[in-house]
C-alpha cells in the first residue's frame, strides 16, 4: 500500500506530468504528498521569464530571485495539486543537488514512492553525472516512478 509520496518538480513539462500522476496516485490510495523543489539557475531563468515576460540570463540570478522563483514554483505546484483533488500537500524547498534533496525528503517522510519527470531543466552536468531521475532511482530505498 502506498501511504506517502514524494514528487520532485523543477518547472518543466515532464515535472508537471509527474506531479499530476503523483496526485492521481495520492488520491487513489489516500497517500500524503510532499513536493520537493531545489532552485537552480535554469529554473530561475524559466520562472523569471514567466513573471517578467522577457528573457533573463542565468548570470543575473541572485539569491532573492532564487527564493522568489522557488516560492512561485511551489505555489504553482500547490495549485496543480488542488486542481487534481489533493488539497493538503507539503512543499519543501531544497538547497544544493536536487536528487539529494528529493532522497532526503523521501527518507524523512518514510515515502513509499518517489515520482519524477524523466527530462527536466537540468544542465550539461547531467549528461556527465546522470540526470536527477537517474540519481534518485539509483539511490532510493523505495519505489521510483519516472514519467516521460
Amino acid at each position: 500500500m502506498i501511504t506517502s509520496i514524494v514528487v520532485g518538480v523543477d518547472g518543466s513539462d515532464a515535472a508537471q506530468r509527474a506531479l499530476r500522476l503523483a496526485c492521481g496516485i495520492s488520491t487513489k490510495f489516500g497517500a500524503s504528498l510532499q513536493i520537493v523543489h531545489t532552485p537552480r539557475d535554469e529554473t530561475v531563468v524559466y520562472a523569471a521569464e514567466a513573471i517578467s515576460g522577457f528573457y533573463v540570463g542565468a548570470n543575473t540570478a541572485q539569491q532573492e530571485l532564487l527564493r522568489e522563483a522557488a516560492e512561485k514554483l511551489g505555489e504553482q505546484a500547490r495549485a496543480i495539486a488542488a486542481e487534481e483533488g489533493v488539497k493538503e500537500v507539503e512543499i519543501h524547498i531544497g538547497h544544493g543537488e536536487p536528487a539529494r534533496d528529493v532522497l532526503n525528503c523521501a527518507e524523512a517522510a518514510s515515502a513509499d514512492l518517489i515520482v519524477t519527470g524523466r527530462r527536466g531543466l537540468g544542465d550539461f552536468g547531467a549528461l556527465v553525472l546522470g540526470s536527477t531521475s537517474h540519481q534518485i532511482s539509483k539511490h532510493a530505498t523505495c519505489a521510483c516512478l519516472t514519467v516521460p
